[in-house]
Formats: C-alpha cells, structure tokens, sequence
C-alpha cells in the first residue's frame, strides 16, 4: 500500500518562504510524474505544480515563479519551494502522482499571515 507523507509546511508572514517535502514508496515517487495539490477550505484540490520523470516541470499560472517543484531519487522525495508566500496560498498541501492518483497522505497545512 502506497504512503505519501508530506512535511515541511506551517505559518508564515506574507513574503515568507517554506520548502515542503513528500516522501514515499520509490515505485511511485521515482518513476512517476508526481505533483503538489492543494486545498483550501471549502475548495476542491487543484494541481499547482508537477515534474515528469526526466525533470520536466510545469505549474498552475497562480504559482508560476514563485514555486518550484524539484525531485531527488536518491531520497525518494519531492520537494515544492514557496516563495514570496501570499495569503492566498493558504491550504493544506499534498503530493501525489499526476494521472494515477494514489491514496492520498495527510497532507502538509501551510498558512500565510501576518
């Protein structure tokens, strides 16, 4: 059974930065694309980055340049960079794979606020 386990979020001030990580099975983190989903209250989840198997990346315009979505497989692990943190990033951050979800992990909240 697949276990994603997110870490790394908390509060931050407007402006602030966080690294989150996402570590899991080799199986699925390595060869898969996987990305960062969130969730904010009362909202559905949405994709905001993800990075294919050869490091290619892609993310949602309301990230782009402030977030960054990096992999190393020698750690099984995921990580997503938050810049330049608004408040509207608040939500609780997930990983999964893109396509073929797995069970999802309890996620990561982060919150921004001053």
């Amino acid at each position: 059974q697949a276990q994603l386990v997110e870490s790394g979020g908390g509060l931050v001030q407007p402006g602030g930065s966080l690294r989150l990580s996402c570590a899991g099975p080799g199986f699925i983190v390595r060869f898969r694309t996987m990305g960062w989903y969130r969730q904010a209250p009362g909202k559905q989840r949405d994709l905001v980055a993800a990075i294919t198997r050869g490091g290619d990346t892609n993310y949602a315009d309301s990230v782009k340049g402030r977030f960054t979505i990096s992999r190393d497989n020698a750690k099984n692990t995921v990580y997503l960079q938050l810049n330049s943190l608004k408040p509207e990033d608040t939500a609780v951050y997930y990983c999964n794979s893109v396509g073929a979800v797995v069970e999802w992990g309890q996620g990561t909240q982060v919150t921004v606020s001053s």
